[in-house]
This record gives structure tokens, C-alpha cells and sequence, in this order.
């Protein structure tokens, strides 16, 4: 990479902290595995899908001979701004551009570069958008840190390539080379759903998105505790919605209430989405894709809950709840509620003190805490 090294990428806007980085040896080892094939592309022949932060992406540019715009998917919005972030400080003359994960993205591919997704589902259905629109010709890198990879992952391969070879390790990554496409026969899959008879609720998920189209315990302990909730009317935000269903539910339990289903994951707002039509309440439910309601304004919403995530990627880290919190205080008006389940060991109920207001205790049992602050 011409002129800076994958320490000079930074994370921002997402947490950093010491023990996160911007890119690891699976990033250098899929450029390094792939630097003969890129050499030979042109303009719009070179797809990235899964980049973190602008690792790949930038590499990607400075590979190709003739400085031709890469096309980019990354589910996290957080994603996508990281990589805006470095490419304007680190590399302004790189070109790429941002797409969904569908045509638009790989028709004519001839090289993709793929972080392996953690979910066989995710995988499946890149593959299958691979070998639906790529070039007949594609090559597939795929690479990860070995302790993140399966043999069910090559099986997954296998279904869309009629060659997939495990290169060598370096660093404890590892590159699964895919040739010789075989185009799928059948149309793509839609997300899929679960009626969940206790919620009366319809559950979709599209590949990727957190819990499936099963209901996580934090969250079924959360919705326990939305009939003691002040706020009956007004805005209201599902924050980090995951697959809606605490939105669907704030939307069913109080009509009087406007409700916002956001999340910085496109595989969440696209299950959040299915989840409000499956229910009857696509007008009742908005769903935005955002980086910790970057986009809403100061003091603007009444109500908020949430299930924090309490990891950041694959590092377990405080840093992705705390930037929740923040954005809650930012957002909420003066009195309005924020409730949060969270693993009760993680004691968040004092940094809700803090950061938002007010807090209590609104029950907790052997795993989990709910709180309902209220803004200062």
C-alpha cells in the first residue's frame, strides 16, 4: 500500500480503543493472495464485501493498474464511514463506491475480496450473489482468522464454485480461493420468519442479522417490562433494533406511539423492516440505518430501549453500549425514558447515572438487568 500501512487506519467513527485495530492479518493476507489477479483488472472489476474499515478497499485501489473504481459492500454503516475517514486522510486519489448486496454490486466482477462473515446464512447468501451476477470467469478470496473458520464454511463454497482451495496460514488467517462458478438455478432467498405464539409476533431475519428469527432472553426479559414504561405517545426508538421486535412490540402495546427502528447494520434494518410488515405495522415503524442516531437531531424523542451489544466485532468491549448511551442522552428530551437490558456482571446501571439520568432498577434475574433512566 503506497505511501501509509494498515496501522496508520483508524476505526473512527466506531469505538477504538488499544486492544481494537483497524485491520489484521486476514486483510493483509487476502491482498497478498489476490495481488497477482488484481494486477490484471480494470475499471468495475474488483468487488469488496465484509471490509471493516477501508483495509481492503484502499489495498484493493493501489493494486490495480489502472486506478479503477473498486465497488464496495459493508453491512455496518460504521463500515462504510471508516472507510470514507481513511480513504479522504490516508488515500484521496483511491476511487470506490458504496453498494447494496445485489447486482449493482457484482455484475462483471472478475476478482472479489470477502472478510468471512461469522454466519454460514451471511456467507451462503454472498456466495450465491457471487456466482448469480459475477463474471463467468470470478475469483473468489475469502479469508479470515483461522480460530473464526469452519470446514462448513468450504461446504458453503462448494454449493456456488466447483473449485475452492484453502491456501496456506500466515499470522493465524487463512484464504479460501474460489473458481469455476456455478450459477444458481433458483430465485434468491427472501429473509426468513417465525411466528413466536408468547410475543404474538412474526420474527424475520435476513443472513446475518443478530438471534435469527429466534428472540434473544435479554430482549424477551426487556419486553417483560414495557407495560411499566411513562411514555405513551410521542417518538419512540428501538435503538440498535437487531430484527424489530422491540420495536414491533413499543408499536403494538402503545398505537400512540411513533416508532423508529435503528440499527448501523444493513442486514438488521432489511430484517427490522420484514419484521414491521410481517406484523401489520410497516406504517407504524420506520427503519433507518445510522451510526448511533448520528442523523437525529438533539433532544428530538420521547422514549427509547435497547439491548446493547456488549462486544465490539469478535472482542468483547464496553465501547459499542457506552456509545449507545451517549446517543441516548443526546437524543432523548429532558424527561424522557431510556430503557436498557444488559448482562447484569456489567453493572451499566451507574454509567447510565451518569451519562443519561436518573436511573432505576426495574428488575433483574440470575443474567439480566433492566433499567429505565430518565433524561436530565
Amino acid at each position: 500500500m503506497a505511501g501509509f500501512s494498515f496501522g496508520d487506519l483508524s476505526r473512527y467513527p466506531d469505538v477504538e480503543a488499544e486492544n481494537l485495530f483497524a485491520a489484521d492479518a486476514a486483510d493483509r493476507l487476502i491482498l497478498d493472495e489476490a495481488a497477482g489477479e488484481l494486477a490484471g483488472c480494470g475499471s468495475n472489476d474488483v468487488v469488496i464485501i465484509g471490509d471493516r474499515y477501508g483495509a481492503l478497499t484502499l489495498g484493493a485501489a493501489d493494486l490495480l493498474d489502472d486506478g479503477g473504481t473498486v465497488r464496495v459492500h459493508q453491512d455496518s454503516i460504521t463500515g462504510e464511514l471508516a472507510l470514507d475517514h481513511n480513504a479522504s486522510s490516508l488515500a484521496p486519489k483511491a476511487r470506490y463506491a458504496h453498494h447494496g448486496l445485489d447486482r449493482g454490486l457484482l455484475a462483471g466482477a472478475r476478482v472479489v475480496l470477502l472478510q468471512l462473515p461469522r454466519s454460514l446464512e451471511a456467507l451462503e447468501q454472498i456466495a450465491d450473489a457471487v456466482a448469480r451476477w459475477a463474471a463467468d470467469d470470478v475469483v473468489l478470496f475469502a479469508g479470515g482468522l483461522t480460530k473464526h473458520m469452519t470446514l462448513a464454511m468450504n461446504d458453503v463454497l462448494r454449493r456456488y464454485f466447483g473449485s475452492v482451495k484453502a491456501g496456506l496460514g500466515r499470522q493465524k488467517a487463512r484464504v479460501l480461493t474460489a473458481r469455476d462458478v456455478r450459477r444458481p438455478q433458483s430465485e434468491p432467498g427472501i429473509p426468513m420468519r417465525q411466528f413466536h405464539e408468547d410475543l404474538g409476533l412474526w420474527v424475520c431475519a435476513a443472513p446475518g442479522a443478530f438471534a435469527g428469527t429466534k428472540v434473544d432472553i435479554g430482549t424477551r426479559f426487556l419486553l417483560e417490562h414495557l407495560p411499566e414504561l411513562e411514555t405513551s405517545t410521542g417518538s419512540a426508538v428501538d435503538l440498535g433494533c437487531g430484527t424489530g421486535v422491540i420495536a414491533a412490540r413499543l408499536a403494538t402495546l402503545l398505537p400512540g406511539l411513533e416508532v423508529a427502528a435503528v440499527d448501523q447494520s444493513a442486514a438488521a434494518v432489511e430484517s427490522a423492516a420484514a419484521t414491521a410488515a410481517a406484523n401489520g405495522l410497516a406504517d407504524r415503524i420506520r427503519t433507518i440505518r445510522d451510526d448511533a442516531m448520528a442523523s437525529f437531531p438533539d433532544a428530538s424523542v420521547d422514549l427509547m430501549a435497547c439491548n446493547p451489544p456488549f462486544h465490539v466485532g469478535a472482542s468483547v468491549h464496553a465501547g459499542a453500549a457506552l456509545k449507545l448511551f451517549d446517543a441516548a442522552a443526546r437524543v432523548l428530551r429532558p424527561g424522557g425514558e431510556l430503557l436498557v437490558v444488559f448482562n447484569s456482571h456489567l453493572r451499566y446501571r451507574s454509567r447510565l447515572n451518569s451519562i443519561v439520568g436518573p436511573t432505576q432498577q426495574l428488575g433483574r434475574n440470575r443474567k439480566f438487568t433492566v433499567t429505565r433512566s430518565i433524561r436530565r
